[in-house]
């Protein structure tokens, strides 16, 4: 039987209602719609009435926040959306989950809908318009209204794949046509190359072979663009000859006799200049996962080898037609590069392209989402995916250009980590097993790789809805923990992960020979025939070579990590991959065919003469300087960035923004490397450079100065000009056979060539996109160049200015006939600037980009509040112009070195030639630009809140004591701040245990259940950290948690803990949730919460907050805080989506005369506050934390356990409560 719910926000809580509203009435001009009402549908079958009920109250609904009923009373237009079959669902995953945690039985079926209630005078098409609006038919579609006899999916079972009889007899013709009807990316000369191919075999290939091998060529796997030979060159301009002289001059230096090609052009230069004495901390495999680099940590004094992994990835293509996912998978794609590799993957930087997004929505091209819907619902997605995994997102930036419109730019950069012992690299001997691990297999994603590699029309983005993947970060979490267990990588003889081509590329690609048992890959559901099993890149999946000696240990090692784990593949000495499905051989190809990459492709290129890129300066300076603030691509991107958290992992040197206002943008991402144990002062940067208003007009000044630009970055952040590598991306309009089209690609590399020359640093990896066009729009010529380098935390320089009266110089490089940067005089300057900040003479720094030295002012200025007094000498031409490879630097006391820009001024006003602008107006206007897509500075409600204080006259204590008490730590799916907070406890004493709940099956979670009851009984604390249990569904955060505590035997020993050995229990963000739906908080115990109890709900903004806040300690009642004073007051991080405390005024009075409110947001006077740039979730009474009756159970938002040496070093404040310190003295 299906039993059916409806699940509503309370009528002042339904944000998503009316913001939909607002879009409606404002976007679509829809003035007649007077409500929206949104309401989640939940459907469940193979589950008691009794257990459904109890769902009710706790899986599908919090009484505090929700309204349930069994049907919809509704005026009006309704209709209802659900996800196409095969997408992932997490809502409907995680109550399924949440209610199988509470059985311990089968899990259940869950299917999920949401139903819209339009109300007003609504013509068809006003409804039909608002239906276009809401639904993606790439991964969504109208769902009925009436409640189904059954969930129960009758696929059909397919039993073998087809043969493409008669494909050995066809002609040119009939080749092209099959290519048409199969809607394959390969072109005629590949097809035939193929039929060339299975003549010699005596057969005609399965459909499954043609796919794989279509998907095994395609420009997204074998870069097929980027190997077409190059016959001739023809040149309109003496500079690009030379640099494709420079080139082959090159090539004869080193030998090389490989075809000329954009690959070689792009990766000459790394072999250039390893074989003349650089690049010497290269590392060199024949696997290749990820850019890899030998790097020293220094581990608690002692050095240590380790590699360094970095690598960017782009889902232009997902993203461009399914935003959400698109996005998250592009992250997830990304972190499981240098994951391959054996890499704790800790740091992450997202840079976008996109067209103007307060474009009106009238205004969007047909066929294509409205710029606005895809910015915004990609940021979702990526920020969501990182911010479930755990992946500290440092950078986050948008380039805005009219040329996105074709097709967006999604790019995610990661950098990685690992202890060299922990790698383990052999060649796959025959028998060797290969393991699959982690999600199953389903069609999402099935033609992934080939969609990615065409260029796009209306009619075939109607087609394409498969092709995107469907991300699940928790499950990606476990990958990460299991992949930290050096015992587990000590085993893996290579890896791969699954992306591009699913199963028959990322296992094919394992080892020469391989026997693949496709019955053996594990399903999402039935249904799935032998191609799709073969083809699919449903994501969050590994495939590791292993002896068959280790195979028992390692399904063992990843089955305590809850994850799955499947043999499903033999390494074979017979170089054929070969695929066996239902008895049948439907693939058996020879390898040397398969790495063929297909016909080879030749072209002649014409390229064109560079254009003048010189940024002109036109008015007055009040006018200009507005413009820069103003300017999409120079204008604040705070509200886009906060999405993202930027905290977790406790290694984030430089917050995103700077300054005691966290206004000043960071231009180089800086993290402490990740120890699961121990600590280090060593840290990576990362950085991007790319303009595209200067790359359009000359592709080869634009890569030039992207190269430029990313590594003065890293020197204007106090990294030393040593060891730095390279990562580009790479993306351009689709380039056909036209001669001319290619000229943008081979110029911009040739420009990279010689600008990795000129400066003895080289990309050893990228990745290229050649698919950017959507009928007869081009994206602009894209290089973006990522820099990366090591240096020691004590070496990190923020860029907000520090003091009023302090000088300000412009240093500038000498510039070569080219307009480009003289080499000798650039690398001088990167010398002299990192002397000038490592010697205190410099303070600050900032290397100039689009908005030219008066951006780099403006936003220096802004992190603390100052102004800016221009030294007359000043031309506008010095302040707009483009200035790449400059220096804006902050002085303290020495000297003027190049052009004095200016003084800082103590108030906010910016003078030139008594010309003066109101900063404080300026930073509105900065800020407001983007107001309406990323929002960050929401009204403030203005609410008078009393700053509590409450002394405690006595503390609780112990009746046992203990000299090192034990803390236990559970971890769910989705659980991600368990190392940070195992190493807060363990730095201040304690013994922390991380304990992983099983729930693969029903008797692991009953596994699970006695042993971590048993364990209770042996701890003195319990510790929820934060995270995303369940992925904060469904429709709310915790509830997986909160479902596990609510089992008897553990509420038992938790009740045994609290009352009989005066334990103390801990919940941050997500576990502060979880005490709070159970009634621990503030109550003391675990009860069935009801409309009355406080709760935690979704931020007033409507969005993830990431940022640093104050807050003050209003009572010292627990013994978590007994090592603080009332008044104190801490930063703390912050990263949470649902962070509103809710509560009735009565129950808060309350808790206040009793002293269980722990902490308050402050603002910079140290007062309560309803201002949302220090109460970021809108809480009442500005209440942080709060504790129970007696103080030994605490929970807080704020992540107090993300600290440590050298953290935060832009944004000032005492970030250290002693929480965990206080803790361990509790029980001495």
């Amino acid at each position: 039987m299906v039993y059916r719910i409806y699940v509503e926000k309370k009528k002042d809580l339904a944000k998503e209602a009316a913001d939909l509203l607002h879009e409606a009435r404002e976007l679509l001009q829809i003035r007649s719609l007077t409500g929206v009402r949104i309401i989640n549908r939940y459907d469940v079958e193979n589950i008691e009435k009794d257990l459904f009920d109890y769902a009710v109250k706790t899986v599908f609904s919090e009484p505090q926040l929700d309204t349930v009923s069994e049907t919809i009373q509704a005026q009006g237009a309704v209709f209802a959306v659900e996800y196409l079959p095969g997408q992932f669902d997490q809502r409907a995953d995680s109550a399924a989950q949440c209610i199988q945690i509470i059985s311990q039985g089968e899990r259940p079926t869950v299917r999920t809908a949401k139903v819209y209630v339009l109300a007003g005078e609504l013509s068809s098409a006003d409804v039909d318009a608002i239906k276009k609006y809401v639904i993606n038919p790439v991964e969504a579609r109208e769902a009925a209204l009436e409640k189904p006899e059954t969930l129960k999916m009758n696929y059909a079972i397919p039993q073998e794949v087809a043969t493409l009889e008669g494909f050995l007899d066809l002609d040119r013709a009939g080749l092209q046509a099959l290519v048409t009807k199969l809607g394959l990316a390969m072109d005629l000369d590949d097809i035939a190359f193929c039929q060339a191919y299975f003549r010699r075999e005596g057969r005609c290939p399965t459909i499954t072979e043609i796919r794989m091998i279509d998907t095994y060529w395609s420009d997204h796997c074998r870069h097929t663009t980027f190997l077409t030979t190059i016959d001739q060159v023809k040149f309109a301009d003496p500079l690009l000859q030379a640099a494709y002289n420079d080139y082959l001059e090159t090539r004869k230096e080193l030998g090389r006799t490989k075809p000329v090609n954009l690959m070689d052009i792009g990766t000459l230069a790394a072999k250039y200049l390893r074989k003349n004495g650089y690049l010497d901390k290269l590392d060199e495999s024949e696997e290749i996962n990820a850019c890899t680099v030998h790097m020293t940590v220094t581990v608690d004094g002692e050095d240590q080898p380790w590699l360094l992994l970095f690598k960017n990835e782009t889902h232009n293509h997902p993203t461009e037609i399914e935003p959400f996912g698109g996005a998250a998978t592009c992250i997830g794609g990304a972190i499981r590069d240098p994951l391959a590799s054996r890499a704790y993957v800790y740091g992450a930087m997202r840079v976008t392209g996109a067209a103007d997004p307060l474009t009106p929505v009238s205004e969007t091209l047909p066929g294509k989402l409205p710029q606005r819907k895809l910015v915004t619902t990609a940021a979702a997605g990526y920020s969501s995916y990182g911010n479930q995994i755990g992946l500290a997102t440092g950078l986050v930036d948008e380039i805005y250009h009219p040329g996105y419109a074709a097709k967006r730019m999604e790019i995610g950069a990661v950098i990685a980590a690992v202890p060299e012992k922990n790698v383990r690299r052999e060649c796959p001997a025959p028998g060797d097993q290969v393991i699959l691990l982690g999600g199953r297999t389903g069609r999402d994603g099935c033609g992934g790789a080939t969609g990615s590699s065409k260029s796009h029309n209306l009619h075939s983005l109607e087609t394409c809805g498969a092709e995107v993947q469907k991300g699940n970060a928790p499950e990606e979490r476990k990958l990460q923990r299991l992949f930290r267990n050096g015992e587990a990588t000590r085993m893996i003889k290579r890896c791969n992960d699954f992306g591009a081509g699913g199963v028959s590329v990322a296992i094919g690609e394992l080892a020469d020979g391989l026997e693949i048992d496709l019955n053996r890959v594990p399903k999402k559901y039935d249904g799935l025939d032998g191609t799709e099993l073969a083809i699919s890149e449903s994501q969050e999946r590994m495939a590791v070579v292993v002896a068959a000696s280790d195979v028992d240990r390692f399904l063992e090692l990843a089955a305590r990590e809850n994850l799955e784990a499947t043999v499903v593949a033999t390494v074979t000495e017979n170089p054929r991959l070969r695929m066996h499905w239902n008895g049948n051989t439907i693939v058996d190809v020879s390898r040397e065919f398969l790495n063929s990459n297909g016909a080879e492709k030749h072209i002649t290129i014409q390229l064109d003469a560079p254009g003048d890129y010189a940024k002109p300066v036109f008015g007055g300076f009040l006018e200009n300087l507005e413009a820069v603030a103003t300017d999409l691509n120079t204008c604040s991107k705070r509200g886009l960035s906060e999405r993202f958290d930027s905290t977790i992992g406790a290694g984030t040197v430089l917050m995103p923004f700077g300054g005691k206002h966290q206004q000043t943008p960071i231009q180089a991402m800086v993290h402490k490397v990740s120890l699961e144990q121990g600590h280090t002062d060593t840290c990576s940067l990362m950085s991007w450079g790319y303009n595209p208003f200067i790359t359009e007009r000359s592709p080869y000044h634009g890569a030039y100065l992207a190269v430029v630009e990313s590594a003065a970055k890293l020197v204007a952040t106090g990294a030393a000009y040593e060891d730095v590598y390279l990562t580009f991306q790479e993306y351009f309009k689709r380039v056909g056979r036209d001669p001319k089209r290619w000229s943008q690609p081979l110029a911009a590399l040739l420009g990279a060539f010689e600008a990795q020359k000129d400066l003895k640093i080289a990309a050893i990896g990228g990745k290229d996109s050649m698919s950017g066009t959507f009928e007869d729009l081009d994206v602009p010529p894209t290089l973006v160049s990522f820099a990366v380098t090591t240096e020691q935390v004590q070496h990190i320089v923020s860029n907000e200015f520090k003091a009023a009266g302090h000088t300000v110089c412009l240093l500038q490089p000498q510039y070569n006939e080219a307009g480009l940067p003289d080499p000798q005089s650039l690398l001088a300057h990167f010398r002299l600037v990192t002397k000038l900040l490592r010697t205190g003479a410099a303070v600050a720094a900032y290397t100039p980009g689009m908005g030219g030295p008066a951006e780099a002012v403006m936003k220096m200025a802004f992190g603390n509040g100052f102004g800016f007094d221009f030294d007359e000498k000043v031309t506008m031409e010095d302040l707009f112009g483009y200035a790449y490879g400059s220096f804006v630097l902050e002085l303290d006391g020495h000297e003027p070195v190049g052009k004095m820009l200016g003084t800082i001024r103590p108030d906010s006003r910016f003078v030139w030639h008594g010309e003066s602008v109101n900063g404080v107006a300026l930073q509105k206007a900065y800020e407001e630009k983007l107001e309406p897509v990323y929002s960050c500075n929401i009204p403030d409600a203005q609410v008078p809140v009393e700053t509590v204080s409450f002394q405690a006259q006595t503390r609780v204590c112990p009746a046992a004591k203990t000299g090192r008490p034990k803390v236990l730590i559970p971890v769910f799916p989705g659980t991600n701040c368990e190392y940070d907070s195992a190493k807060a406890m363990i730095d201040a004493g304690a013994e922390a245990e991380i304990f992983v709940i099983r729930n693969l099956t029903a008797a692991a979670i009953a596994q699970s259940v006695e042993e971590f009851a048993g364990k209770l009984k042996q701890t003195q604390m319990v510790f929820l950290p934060g995270g995303f249990s369940g992925g904060d569904e469904p429709d709310g955060s915790a509830k997986f948690i909160t479902a596990f505590f609510r089992n008897a035997a553990i509420k038992e020993a938790i009740t045994a803990l609290l009352e009989e050995r005066d334990g103390l229990m801990l919940g941050i963000c997500n576990g502060f949730q979880a005490l709070i739906k159970l009634g621990l908080l503030p109550y003391g115990k675990i009860l069935d919460t009801d409309a009355d109890c406080p709760t935690l709900t979704y931020n007033t903004i409507g969005r993830h907050q990431s940022r640093l806040v104050r807050t003050r300690v209003a009572s010292n009642l627990s013994p978590w805080l007994s090592g603080t004073q009332v008044g104190e007051v801490y930063t703390v991080p912050i990263s949470h989506g649902e962070g509103r405390f809710l509560a009735e005024e009565a129950l808060v009075k309350q808790l206040a005369a009793r002293g269980q409110i722990a902490t308050q947001y402050v603002d910079l006077a140290g007062n309560a506050t309803t201002d949302v740039h220090f109460n970021p979730n809108g809480s009442i009474y500005a209440i942080e934390g709060i504790t129970s009756p007696d103080g030994r159970i605490l929970g807080k938002m704020g992540h107090s356990e993300r600290k440590g040496f050298g953290l935060y070093k832009n944004v000032p404040g005492e970030f250290d409560m002693k929480l965990f310190e206080s803790a361990v003295k509790y029980f001495k």
